[in-house]
């Protein structure tokens, strides 16, 4: 329970239900572990604060369940390490997936395990289904707030483990049920996605991190022009347009970073669009399908899944051919891959070209 509309509904359907509900929060300590915010407006406010720990602790109190409160402050500060690591590598981090992998689906498993809880629940939007005795991970049916690309880490033996109470409702209809369930936060807005950055300024967090990723180096045009100098190859990511600071008469995208010699790479859009994507430590949902076979494959967050063949490589790693040339294909970030609604798993995208010199 983290506090917001979507945890507490969950929690409130699964009572409705006759399940004997446990309420947990994740106490994660962003507060303590990052430098202060300079704007502690509401909108600015990720999960998992201060308040959003009283907000559970309320619905639980309403519901008369049982509340924890579970300390994650060293694993969350290994994880924004890596957020500040994967910048400076010049990659671009998915904290999210890698927050359920570790602790939503990690830890908090670990937890369950031990006060002899038989499921899992969270406030996700993804539903559980079955493929003949093989429990699957499949899209929410509200297609605009569908989470299952975030979390394709979940392994097999926890994933039918798992429930995810809000899989067949709309995010109008989780707020009804919050109403008819006289919950206060009802109407509460959202949290940011990535909780650690709740006012989007992601170079405050790397840098007080990893302060090197901010040496100097020069901008240059695909064909090899010298465009000037940037502060660090932490305030860019593949397929960026704005804050580029470079005036070309028509807009330019970050194209490639490289981190040996702190280059940012920038050319026309035609310069980032990809036919082709690899992905490593890939993560199946089942058996590996044979190869090679078709999928839509989603390569971040917002991007809508697109027809491609996928060949399973070596060492857990695919190759993706796209029917149509995608957009900034940036490493590291996630590739998840879809038949129909279906997960059939995931991996990290990894760099996989350089623009010519």
């Amino acid at each position: 329970m983290s506090g917001g509309v979507d945890s507490s509904v969950a929690a409130c359907l699964l009572k409705e239900q006759g399940f004997e509900v446990v309420g947990v929060f994740m106490r994660l300590g962003p507060e303590n572990v990052l430098p202060p915010l300079t704007d502690h407006s509401e909108k600015h406010r990720g999960c998992c604060s201060i308040v959003d720990a009283g907000d559970a602790r309320a619905v639980a109190a309403t519901l008369q369940i049982p509340f924890y409160v579970l300390n994650f402050e060293k694993e969350f500060s290994r994880l924004i390490d890596y957020f500040a690591d994967e910048y400076a590598a010049a990659r671009t981090p998915n904290p999210c997936i890698i927050c359920n992998q570790l602790l939503k689906f990690g830890r908090l498993v670990e937890y369950a395990e031990a006060v002899d809880a038989d499921r899992i629940a969270t406030g996700h939007y993804a539903r559980i289904g079955l493929d003949g005795d093989t429990v699957t991970l499949r899209r929410a049916r509200y297609r605009a707030k569908d989470q299952s690309y975030v979390l394709f880490g979940i392994t097999p033996d926890v994933l039918c483990r798992t429930t995810f109470p809000l899989g067949e409702l709309t995010k109008e209809e989780v707020r009804a049920c919050a109403r008819r369930f006289n919950l206060a936060l009802h109407d509460k807005p959202e949290s940011q996605d990535i909780c650690f950055v709740p006012d989007g300024d992601y170079a405050r967090v790397v840098r007080s991190r990893r302060p090197d990723a901010f040496r100097a180096g020069r901008i240059r045009h695909i064909d090899g022009r010298d465009l000037g100098p940037h502060d660090g190859l932490a305030n860019f990511t593949i397929g960026q347009r704005r804050g580029l600071r470079v005036a070309m008469g028509s807009p330019m995208y970050v194209v490639d970073l490289d981190a040996e010699t702190g280059t940012v790479t920038i050319g026309p859009r035609e310069a980032i669009l990809s036919e082709t994507a690899t992905a490593e430590r890939m993560t199946w949902l089942g058996p590996t399908p044979a190869s090679p076979f078709r999928a839509d494959a989603q390569i971040r967050y917002n991007h809508t899944a697109a027809p491609a063949t996928v060949t399973a490589l070596p060492d857990a790693t695919v190759g993706v051919r796209f029917d149509e040339p995608q957009p900034a294909v940036t490493p590291g970030q996630a590739l998840v891959l879809y038949c129909d609604d279906q997960v059939l798993g995931g991996g990290w995208i990894t760099r996989e070209r350089k623009p010519p010199p």
